[in-house]
C-alpha cells in the first residue's frame, strides 16, 4: 500500500481500491470511463477478486495468482492476461498475442462485449484455481 500523509500529518496507507479510484478520475476521460467499466465487469465476472497496485501504478486483479492488469497509456488501455496464451478465446477479445500473456488494446470509441469480457474473466480465474490445486 501507498503510505500518504493525512492532515493531522499522521501516515495513512491508501487501499488499491482507492488508488484504482484515483486513477480512473485522474484519466478523466473515455480511458477512465472505460477502466471503470472493465473493473465493473471483472468485479461481477468474480465477485471476490482482490485488487491491487502493483509497479508503481498498474491495476492488478487477481484471484488465486493474477487474473489480468489494467493499464493506460496515451491513446489506449491496455488488458493483459497473465496467462492469456493458455485462455480458450472463441470470441476473439484478445488482439495482442504473446507466448505466456495476451492482452486486449481497446482505443476511443471501441466497445466490449460483456458477457464474453465476464466469461474470459471467469476462465482465468478458473485457471488460476486449477493451476493451485496441483501444487
Amino acid at each position: 500500500m501507498k503510505t500518504i500523509k493525512t492532515p493531522a500529518n499522521k501516515p495513512r496507507e491508501k487501499t488499491a481500491a482507492q488508488l484504482i479510484d484515483e486513477r480512473i478520475a485522474e484519466l478523466g476521460d473515455w480511458r477512465g470511463a472505460m477502466l471503470e467499466r472493465v473493473r465493473g465487469l471483472i468485479k461481477a465476472a468474480v465477485p471476490d477478486v482482490i485488487e491491487e497496485w502493483k509497479w508503481r501504478g498498474v491495476p492488478v486483479w487477481s484471484h488465486n495468482g493474477g487474473i489480468c492488469t489494467g493499464e493506460s497509456y496515451k491513446n489506449h488501455i491496455k488488458l493483459t492476461f497473465y496467462k492469456g496464451a493458455s485462455l480458450a478465446d472463441p470470441d476473439h477479445l484478445f488482439n495482442q498475442d504473446g507466448t505466456v500473456r495476451r492482452a486486449i488494446d481497446i482505443y476511443e470509441g471501441d466497445s466490449i462485449d460483456a458477457a464474453a469480457f465476464k466469461r474470459l474473466v471467469r476462465a482465468a480465474a478458473a485457471l488460476n484455481a486449477s493451476s493451485k490445486k496441483k501444487r
